[in-house]
């Protein structure tokens, strides 16, 4: 059995609690993560709890400098973290008591447990936020200076990953970069969702004691408390939305993941990654491994998994707050753990990627990338799309027999199939001219790659100026 039973809620025990149970309920271990928050929180409370008189200037004034003490010996690594204890709140709480005496029993005065917890977690994820926005405005900036470089840089377009028509690497970088644009609405849409504080619902039902819940509000920089006691308490839905969010991301770096593996590989030889972000191998001297990219594409599933975790783990909760709710932590810490660390590592990456332009031209040339080209120009010529569609089909059957692609054909092999073809075919069939053709807002054609990057840095700083 635990030595003694816990005085914050004890009272009516009548034995101490199982230390083995101790040990299974307590959260201290992973939610001292949350000590700045808790503290921060319990600032503004304390600083609320005076302004409306519950209590006095120099009771506030004694919790505050109480609390400040208690974050440097946090942040100096010397405080001493107790399991029976239970969570953060009461660590830090049982401290501020050993500290000021009486006048630290009084600070939960008119809040619980449950809603404090929900307050430190939506501080910590606000600011949690912030940080990745940082990072994923990094990966966007530099991702589109890269496009804006490389937007003559010609390379295959892939369906079904066989070579389809030509691209340049420039407007393939900016396909990625739209996925990210995505991402960061939707991380600053959560961010709404987050910033609504929860404190003053107390245990579910509110408290008795005349607090002005918009003061605290303010205090600590949220937009407004939230509507309905019980379910401030019980409401996850902002980290559920916030795995939401990092899974969707995870997904597109991902998908980018796989295509920086394919393009380092012998095969493809399309880009280069410094060494810095690659490793080697214990027994094959040649290897030069794109890690990054793989550690990426692999920790996907992880948050993928958290996602799944929090859905289930409040999929069955009657209102308002229950224990499963310490489960909500580790996932989610681990979930913004492993998302800013892969948007840094790409961040990072992403600008310093060399493209080999010769091996992507070449790679281009192959696969008659310009088929739908001759098609197009053969219905501009008057033949039905569907006409065009077969001659340009035997065309590259001709060209399969003879190894040829069709900007290698000479004109009189290309009349074979139609007599409508005339010199000025060869204009479209190169992979200059093919990407130069596709001349519209969203094409490949170089000069719209660089307006479009120029609108993509735009809109980022626009997006940055409602955040």
């Amino acid at each position: 059995m635990s030595q003694a039973t816990n005085q914050s809620w004890g009272g009516r025990f009548s034995e101490p609690t199982d230390a083995f149970v101790a040990r299974f309920t307590a959260s201290v271990t992973f939610d001292q993560r949350l000590a700045r928050q808790d503290i921060q929180g319990s600032i503004a409370h304390a600083t609320m709890l005076a302004r409306v008189g519950v209590l006095t200037d120099e009771e506030r004034d004694a919790i505050i400098n109480g609390l400040t003490e208690i974050q440097g010996e946090i942040e100096r690594g010397e405080f001493n973290w107790s399991v029976p204890l239970e969570d953060v709140h009461m660590n830090i709480e049982a401290r501020l008591t050993d500290k000021i005496g009486i006048t630290g029993k009084k600070l939960h005065t008119g809040r619980s447990r449950n809603d404090q917890v929900a307050t430190d977690i939506r501080l910590f994820m606000r600011d949690e936020i912030d940080v990745i926005e940082v990072e994923l405005k990094r990966l966007r900036e530099g991702m589109i200076e890269l496009a804006d470089r490389e937007a003559d840089t010609i390379m295959p377009g892939f369906t079904h990953l066989q070579t389809a028509q030509p691209v340049t690497f420039g407007h393939h970088l900016l396909a990625w970069q739209e996925m990210l644009a995505r991402d960061h609405e939707r991380l600053l849409d959560c961010r709404k969702r987050v910033n609504v504080l929860p404190l003053g619902a107390a245990a579910l039902a509110g408290t008795t004691y005349p607090i002005d819940r918009h003061v605290t509000a303010e205090l600590l920089g949220f937009d407004r408390p939230a509507e309905n006691s019980l379910d401030a308490v019980s409401d996850r839905d902002f980290a559920i939305e916030f795995t939401s969010f990092a899974s969707i991301l995870m997904m597109h770096l991902s998908r980018m993941s796989e295509e920086l593996v394919l393009w380092t590989s012998a095969q493809f030889d399309f880009i280069d990654l410094p060494d810095r972000f690659c490793t080697g191998s214990s027994i094959m001297p040649q290897k030069k491994n794109p890690d990054v990219p793989e550690l990426v594409r692999g920790k996907t599933g992880r948050v993928y998994g958290h996602l799944m975790g929090l859905l289930t783990l409040m999929k069955s909760q009657p209102l308002a707050y229950n224990k499963d709710n310490q489960e909500d932590k580790e996932p989610l810490f681990d979930a913004v753990d492993t998302v800013r660390d892969c948007l840094k590592a790409f961040a990072d990456m992403v600008p310093a990627i060399e493209p080999k332009k010769d091996s992507m031209y070449e790679a281009a040339r192959r696969g008659f990338s310009t088929a739908t080209d001759l098609a197009d120009y053969l219905v501009r010529r008057g033949v039905a799309f569907r006409d065009a569609h077969e001659i340009v089909g035997q065309s590259v059957a001709y060209g399969l027999k003879t190894q040829k692609d069709l900007s290698e054909m000479s004109l009189d092999e290309l009349q074979q199939f139609s007599t409508i073809i005339e010199q000025d075919v060869f204009d479209v069939l190169t992979l200059e001219g093919s990407v130069a053709a596709r001349n519209h807002i969203g094409g490949t054609a170089p000069d719209q790659v660089r307006a479009a990057a120029q609108r993509a840095r735009e809109a980022l700083s626009a997006l940055q100026g409602q955040a």
